[in-house]
């Protein structure tokens, strides 16, 4: 449970604004229902897109108008407040990181307060990217950086898990600095991606010292921005691309999660019949985010697959729960959420292969999709293929 005290203004306002959005949203499932069943005739699409008519069609008008002036007065009211970033604890940051994979997307097109900004974060704050910000909050500063980039649904802090941090625990151990990515995991893959690559060129600019070793580690989700970035820091003649010796992906979907695969059938059976095919939109709710991870995507658009950045050492990790490679298990189960091929950019067309070297390549066994953020063997191999090519 969350402490209400935790709360802030902005939630109260991003809260009441999605409950505006949620309540017009479902008048207008409910009114297509309607006229669906009075009438029958109507093709598929018709009938999902239809309003009723005369006295029933005024009704519906009314309550969403009436929503509609609810959410302006409420708009009026939570918005004349405009509180500085503050953290407050961490089981909130948990619910509105949860809240903006799910819904990100649309938070982010309706300006809701509850949509999280990109930011890179250093001991919890998001330093303003200017030299002199910079180093007041990072008086230590390295020319070696170690950015990490959280999965879906997640925040930064969760990159403490069972007492242990792999950015802290790689800082102290290779005298990096280590800043942690903050960001909405609803809006789509190649979106993030262009955000993070404009993030990072700031950064660069920004840094107190001269930048000359750069790491990115991707947990899920976190690993198909990485790439995406990369991508569009090509395709931009980035100067911090230059900068970038190492990419970490670790469990990363790179051809994709059968879980989000599996959930497109709600979509194709509810939108099987009239009556039932407005509630489709109910299944629908998937973000742009939760969207992509059915194939994986981390490209920009109109190309193929996004091949692994020039001259920097790609690693993949993946995670199986069983206690040894089983077939069956890896292509199905895998860590419970990403099949270990996926992980490891295996496909069985070429053409669509990653391509990790064999030797940065790394299969966990017994673990879980998130025991791949504190399992102390993660950590070991983390520590010793970034130190050996350090």
């Amino acid at each position: 449970m969350i402490d209400p005290r935790s709360l802030r203004l902005s939630d109260l306002h991003g809260l009441a604004r999605l409950g505006v959005d949620a309540t017009s949203g479902l008048a207008d499932v409910v009114e297509a229902m309607h006229a669906a069943i009075a009438r029958p005739d109507l093709g598929l699409r018709d009938a999902a897109a239809t309003h009723t008519a005369g006295i029933t069609g005024l009704v519906y008008r009314s309550i969403r108008g009436v929503t509609r002036l609810t959410g302006a007065g409420l708009d009026a009211v939570l918005s004349r407040q405009d509180l500085e970033y503050e953290r407050t604890s961490a089981e909130r940051e948990a619910v509105i990181a949860a809240l903006n994979g799910v819904l990100g997307d649309h938070l982010a097109a309706t300006a809701n307060p509850l949509a999280i900004p990109m930011r890179l974060h250093h001991a919890g704050q998001p330093p303003a990217l200017d030299t002199a910000a910079l180093s007041q909050a990072c008086p230590a500063a390295s020319g070696k950086l170690l950015v990490l980039v959280h999965g879906l649904c997640m925040n930064d802090l969760q990159w403490t898990r069972g007492g242990h941090d792999h950015g802290a625990m790689l800082g102290e151990a290779l005298g990096c600095t280590p800043l942690y990515l903050h960001y909405n995991t609803g809006l789509s893959i190649v979106d993030n991606g262009l955000r993070f690559d404009a993030l990072l060129e700031a950064l660069h600019a920004a840094w107190p010292v001269p930048i000359d070793d750069i790491t990115l580690i991707g947990h899920s989700m976190g690993g198909l921005v990485a790439r995406s970035a990369c991508q569009h820091a090509a395709r931009l003649q980035r100067r911090w691309l230059g900068a970038l010796r190492h990419l970490v992906c670790m469990g990363s979907p790179h051809h994709g999660a059968p879980l989000e695969r599996g959930g497109r059938w709600i979509d194709v059976l509810l939108g099987a019949t009239p009556f039932a095919s407005p509630l489709a939109r109910v299944g629908q709710l998937r973000s742009a985010g939760i969207t992509d991870l059915r194939h994986g995507i981390a490209w920009t658009p109109g190309e193929q697959a996004a091949p692994l950045p020039r001259g920097v050492r790609c690693y993949a990790m993946a995670a199986t729960t069983a206690s040894r490679r089983s077939a069956l298990h890896d292509r199905w189960i895998g860590d419970g959420l990403v099949p270990v091929a996926s992980a490891l950019g295996h496909h069985p067309d070429p053409a669509r292969a990653i391509g990790f070297a064999k030797r940065r390549q790394w299969i966990g066994y017994g673990m879980h999709h998130l025991d791949l953020l504190d399992h102390p063997d993660v950590a070991d191999r983390l520590l010793r293929w970034l130190r050996a090519e350090t």
